[in-house]
C-alpha cells in the first residue's frame, strides 16, 4: 500500500514538482494550498507524512503542526522553511516537527530526508526491546513513559523515552551520539550532538541514585554512552 503523503505549500509550481516526484518514487501525495485545507485533509485520516510549508496564507506552518499534535496525532511533520530563518527551525521542531528542510533544497536531499523518517517510523513501531524492563532499581515502561523507582513515578519525554529505547537495544555496547541523534531525531538534526548530551543529563536525573557519578548511563569519552543495566 502507498504511502500517503499530504503536501501543504501555497507555491503552486513547488507544489506539483514535489507531487510529480512523489509519485515518481511510489508515493501517493494529495496536496493542499493552506493550512486550513491541508487539516481538512488530514482529518480524513490514512495520511503518512505531512511536508509543510511554514509560511503559509492564513494558518501557518506551526499553527498546524500544534493543532495535530494536540489531537494526538503523531504523524511525522517535515518543515520547509526559509534558508535565513534559523529561528523557524528550531521553532518547528519545538511545536512537533520531526525534521526540516530549507528552501531552496536539493530534491535528493528532500527524498533521502523522507526516506529517513519511514525508516524511523519503522523502527519506532517494531518491537526490538520490551515495552517494560529494569535498570538497576528503576522499573521503566517505554510505551506509558514512565519511570517508578523508590524516589517516586516519573514521566518520561518522548525523546528521553527514544534514546533510552536506543541504549537499550545495545545495552553494555557504546553508542555515539550520532547514532542517537539519527534514529531520535533524524539526519541533520538540530543542532548539534550537544542536543543528546543535555536529553542524558536529564534522564540521569531520574535513573541514577548519584547523577554526577552514574553508574547505569556511563559516558564513553569520544564516542557517547553505555547503559548498563
Amino acid at each position: 500500500m502507498k504511502r500517503r503523503i499530504l503536501v501543504v505549500e501555497d507555491d503552486a509550481h513547488l507544489a506539483d514538482g514535489l507531487a510529480i516526484n512523489f509519485e515518481l518514487e511510489g508515493y501517493d501525495p494529495v496536496l493542499a494550498d493552506s493550512g486550513e485545507e491541508g487539516l481538512r485533509f488530514w482529518k480524513r485520516g490514512g495520511i503518512d507524512l505531512v511536508v509543510l510549508d511554514v509560511m503559509l496564507p492564513g494558518m501557518d506552518g506551526f499553527e498546524f503542526c500544534r493543532r495535530i499534535r494536540e489531537a494526538g496525532d503523531r504523524v511525522p511533520v517535515l518543515f520547509l522553511t526559509a534558508r535565513s530563518r534559523d529561528d523557524e527551525r528550531i521553532q518547528g521542531l519545538e511545536t512537533g516537527g520531526d525534521d526540516y528542510i530549507t528552501k531552496p533544497f536539493n530534491l535528493r536531499e528532500l527524498l533521502a530526508r523522507i526516506k529517513g523518517i519511514f525508516r524511523r517510523e519503522e523502527w519506532r513501531s517494531e518491537q526490538t526491546v520490551p515495552r517494560t524492563f529494569t535498570i538497576g532499581d528503576n522499573d521503566v515502561d517505554l510505551a506509558g513513559l514512565t519511570i517508578n523507582n523508590p524516589r517516586g513515578t516519573f514521566t518520561l519525554k518522548e525523546k528521553e523515552a527514544l534514546i533510552l529505547r536506543v541504549l537499550v537495544e545495545k545495552a553494555g555496547e557504546a553508542v555515539s551520539r550520532r547514532i542517537i541523534l539519527d534514529r531520535v531525531w533524524g539526519y541533520d538534526a538540530y543542532p548539534t550532538t550537544r542536543t543528546v548530551d543535555n536529553f542524558i543529563l536529564n534522564l540521569r536525573k531520574i535513573v541514577e541514585r548519584d547523577p554526577a557519578k552514574p553508574k547505569h548511563i556511563k559516558t564513553v569519552h569520544g564516542v557517547g554512552y553505555r547503559l548498563i543495566v
